[in-house]
């Protein structure tokens, strides 16, 4: 038995996004900072992903399914949550309380159960420019999920990449984190 504390717990969402390939760079940012990491990633997620990179960074398996009843819990309760990258879809069905794969389950859940969420979205200028993104977006703060600051891209342009600031995600959290119970 270790003296020392458990490490926190932050769950990556991950979304299906051009950046998704990348979320290797907040896992290694995470664990710098001491975290402990799991990744959930959407059905659609999962495609965008190198598994078997993530799960060997992380130890642990990638979530994408519910478990079956009666299965023990995969992991400990998060102590956060960061979802990067965030499509346009996963915003959208979050802030209308759409609840259909295990991310968004455990989205929905995570605001009333007090657990910090940061998200940082990644899409293009013509999906920013719709009202129900603008709207999720709103509905999303006002349930207290932090908002990363990223820039929508061009249409069709594959890019954004090289602006896509992973660590905004630990940024945005660490207040939250450091206040008192």
């Amino acid at each position: 038995m270790s003296d020392q504390p458990e490490k926190p717990f932050l769950q990556i969402v991950v979304c299906a996004a051009g950046v998704a390939d990348d979320v290797g760079k907040l896992i290694t940012a995470a664990q710098e900072r001491h975290w402990d990491v799991g990744v959930i990633a959407t059905p659609q997620g999962l495609g965008f992903l190198d598994a078997e990179a993530v799960e060997a960074q992380t130890g642990r398996p990638i979530r994408s399914a519910w478990r079956s009843p009666g299965e023990p819990r995969p992991t400990r309760p998060a102590d956060a949550i960061a979802v990067a990258p965030a499509s346009f879809n996963t915003v959208n069905k979050w802030a209308a309380g759409i609840s259909d794969n295990l991310a968004l389950g455990v989205l929905c859940e995570a605001p009333a159960m007090d657990i910090p969420v940061a998200v940082l979205p990644y899409v293009n200028s013509a999906q920013a420019a719709h009202p129900a993104y603008r709207q999720s977006l709103e509905r999303l703060r006002e349930m207290g999920v932090l908002i990363g600051s990223y820039e929508p891209h061009r249409p069709k342009a594959g890019g954004g990449a090289d602006r896509y600031r992973w660590e905004e995600a630990l940024e945005l959290l660490a207040p939250k984190l450091s206040a008192p119970a």
